[in-house]
């Protein structure tokens, strides 16, 4: 009954499900619901092999013996077929537990395992049991069971038909044609068994289930159908992605759309079911460095069991025209069971924000350059009243030494004029040189603050420089302005410290005036001038420089929106455009903020935080020597 030859299967089949259950338990890959319902499937079909095997050992004449191997083989050839229909039904729908309606998949399998145990009674099942089978005359529940099993395997084969048809992808196919053959086997052996008449022996339906188990194990092991391939749906990867790759744990690629194809895995050779590292050796990182950033990202993912997400530059070729396009990838590990089983590999891309960006980038330093512009045109009237005073000066002060010149030349044949005239002489022209460099060091001090002004807003020139200089240029730009308003500064700031910042001089002068201007316009239309105090102090995390006024202060509807959108309280005398750029240069050239309180008393102070990491504070100790030393702070 049993032959040699399928005696040989059987054990080897036994064989491979015994090293399957070890490798199961040392690998912890029995832990996903779809690997359990596989070891389930090799566990039912060890136990339906083993009495088949036992029956090759038994004396035919022994009935009782025999009809006791064949209630043990019962079990295993009747759950072997729901089993298969399960893992196709979760493989298909995703599942990644059981679900309730799916037990009653069983009814019929335990009523036949019931009645094949209890025949005897009732002759349901057998009507007359023989080991010969032209001698078997089968009960009609028989065909009830036949008919059960045949059910399962063609709604197995049809769900995994029907989900090959829907998704297209490469990895999927393979599977799912395993998946159909495997299906198919006994399916085709169990219809020629039954109505072909011809003898089939009895090893014939469990030796089908073996080719089942085969190829459901060639996916597990070589195309891991069972890892977390349902996990990651593509018609969503699609929806929310540009592009996208599915990786098992180990680094497997499982599957990838055509814009990744098209985009990375045709230009770095990555190929589905390889791991991705073999795309990338030691000598080529520097040509393939998407491919590892990928590989490095998905470590890091890995590791932390969370989310990483970094930006990916790609060159590629649109319209026979070089190209570069931005991606940001987001790396994101699945989890079943608390268990990151794969990655998912997300690609969007933003390209068109980017171009958006340095295009608003473009605008807001074309902003800049405006109002800086803006601002130095106020300054034109200032500076030539300015420059006229000394210039002036210097006239008035060459006509003397002129004269003096002239005095001199004119007494030389003179025998009254002695030697201590030519003295006083001497004497009064350094006196007029002494006005004429002071002057001419006044027009260089303004002359140094304008071209410091009129250079390109983008431009970040790194530099150290001290709040006196920067104090200093202020005061020159905003002279003329001061004046005219009938206000004047009055600095506030400790004598004993000397504080230096590191960044663009020229971009704080300009946010300075610009709060000082609109102090100035503030306290003039108030009260028509007086004192503005601009106080410099440091706390725990910033320096700041506070400008103070006595105006008529800020209104809430304008306080709500500063620093945030272009308000203005000088009604069609200002644009809003002032306060909104001096935020985005403190923000962008020091790493600071722009921030506005009301005075005590009346009155707004508009401030500038810059934190202490761009200051270095001295403090200037006086020793009992009369001597300074400078520290630290």
């Amino acid at each position: 009954m049993i032959s040699n030859l399928a005696l040989l299967v059987f054990s080897c089949a036994l064989l491979l499900n015994l090293f399957f259950a070890i490798w199961c338990y040392c690998t912890k890959n029995n832990k996903l619901f779809l690997n359990r319902l596989f070891f389930l499937l090799t566990f039912c079909l060890s136990s339906w092999i083993i009495p088949v095997m036992c029956i090759r050992f038994v004396d035919p004449a022994n009935t009782s013996l025999m009809y006791l191997l064949d209630c043990l083989m019962q079990p295993g050839g009747a759950l072997c077929a729901p089993l298969y229909l399960c893992i196709a039904i979760s493989f298909t729908r995703g599942y990644n537990r059981m679900q309730k309606w799916m037990y009653a998949l069983f009814i019929f399998p335990m009523i036949t395992i019931l009645i094949s145990w209890t025949n005897p009674i009732h002759h349901l099942y057998y009507v007359v049991f023989s080991v010969v089978k032209s001698e078997i005359v089968f009960g009609h529940y028989i065909y009830v069971s036949g008919l059960c099993n045949y059910a399962y395997l063609v709604t197995a084969i049809i769900y995994m038909v029907i989900f090959a048809m829907q998704n297209t992808w490469a990895l999927y196919w393979k599977q799912s044609i395993l998946f159909i053959l495997s299906g198919l086997c006994p399916l085709v052996v169990n219809i020629y068994a039954t109505f072909s008449g011809a003898d089939v022996p009895i090893s014939a339906t469990p030796m089908s289930f073996i080719v089942t188990v085969i190829l459901n194990g060639i996916a597990i092991n070589l195309l891991h159908m069972l890892d977390i391939t349902p996990v990651a749906n593509r018609h969503i990867l699609d929806a929310i992605s540009d592009g996208y790759m599915v990786l098992s744990d180990t680094g497997l690629v499982l599957t990838y759309n055509k814009n990744f194809q098209r985009l990375f895995g045709t230009e770095y050779g990555v190929e589905e079911n390889k791991p991705l590292s073999n795309c990338v050796k030691k000598e080529d990182i520097s040509q393939k460095t998407a491919v590892y950033n990928m590989l490095t990202a998905i470590q890091s993912s890995k590791e932390g069991m969370t989310k990483i997400s970094y930006e990916q530059t790609v060159t590629t070729i649109v319209d026979n025209v070089t190209k570069k396009l931005y991606f940001i990838v987001d790396v994101l590990p699945l989890e079943v069971n608390n268990r990151i089983v794969g990655f998912a590999m997300l690609f969007k891309d933003i390209t068109q924000l980017h171009e958006s960006m340095q295009t608003i980038q473009k605008n807001q330093e074309r902003m800049l350059e405006q109002e800086r512009m803006a601002f130095l045109g106020q300054m034109i009237g200032g500076l030539a009243h300015n420059l006229k005073t000394p210039i002036m000066s210097i006239s008035g002060c060459v006509s003397a030494a002129d004269a003096l010149v002239d005095e001199c030349e004119a007494s030389l044949s003179n025998p009254q004029v002695v030697e201590e005239d030519y003295r006083e002489i001497y004497s009064e022209l350094r006196d007029w040189f002494q006005k004429i460099k002071t002057a001419s060091a006044y027009m260089s001090d303004i002359i140094v603050a304008i071209r410091g002004q009129a250079t390109n807003i983008s431009t970040d020139e790194q530099s150290t420089f001290t709040i006196d200089e920067m104090l200093k240029r202020s005061t020159l730009l905003m002279r003329h302005e001061l004046l005219n308003s009938g206000c004047y500064l009055k600095s506030e700031l400790d004598p004993n410290q000397s504080i230096f910042l590191q960044g663009d001089i020229n971009n704080l002068i300009q946010v300075v005036n610009n709060l000082l201007s609109n102090a100035i316009y503030a306290q003039h239309q108030h009260s028509g001038g007086g004192e503005i105090v601009i106080h410099i102090y440091s706390d725990a995390d910033n320096l700041n420089i506070a400008i103070k006024d006595r105006g008529a202060g800020v209104s809430p509807q304008v306080k709500d929106k500063l620093f945030k959108a272009m308000v203005t309280n000088k009604g069609v005398q200002g644009t809003g455009l002032g306060l909104y750029i001096s935020s985005i240069v403190i923000k962008s050239k020091f790493n600071g903020s722009l921030w506005m309180e009301d005075r005590e008393g009346g009155g707004s102070i508009f401030g500038i935080a810059i934190p202490l990491s761009k200051v270095v504070i001295r403090q200037t100790v006086e020793t009992t020597e009369g001597n300074t030393n400078n520290e630290i702070d």
